[in-house]
């Protein structure tokens, strides 16, 4: 939380883009994942919001539906994300902007 945006990017100290944190996140637990939120969205399950557990992923696209960002939802309504050179990683609530798919990655 609070550090750099980093197009590109896959360090959780130093910068990250929204694919490179998930990422980044989710090697530290031994799941591998691409450089890439449209990638991303093809692995795991797909979940509705009403499922949503904390280490779920939301995708997020542009007005024609296609992926373009990624955060992991923590609990509570809310996700943590790389949001932009300005803001860096932080937190906002889930529906922020609109979400177009959730994914389980972790299974029980």
């Amino acid at each position: 939380l609070g550090n750099p945006y980093v197009w590109g990017g896959t360090r959780l100290t130093t910068g990250a883009d929204c694919s490179g944190f998930v990422l980044s996140v989710y090697k530290k637990f031994g799941v591998s994942l691409p450089h890439h939120s449209g990638s991303q969205a093809n692995y795991g399950t797909k979940i509705s919001a009403g499922d949503l557990q904390p280490g779920d992923l939301i995708f997020y696209g542009n007005s024609r539906g296609t992926i373009n960002h990624v955060a992991l939802y923590i609990g509570g309504g809310q996700v943590i994300h790389a949001s932009d050179e300005i803001s860096g990683i932080k937190i906002n609530n889930y529906n922020y902007r609109t979400p177009v798919k959730y994914v389980s990655i972790l299974q029980d």
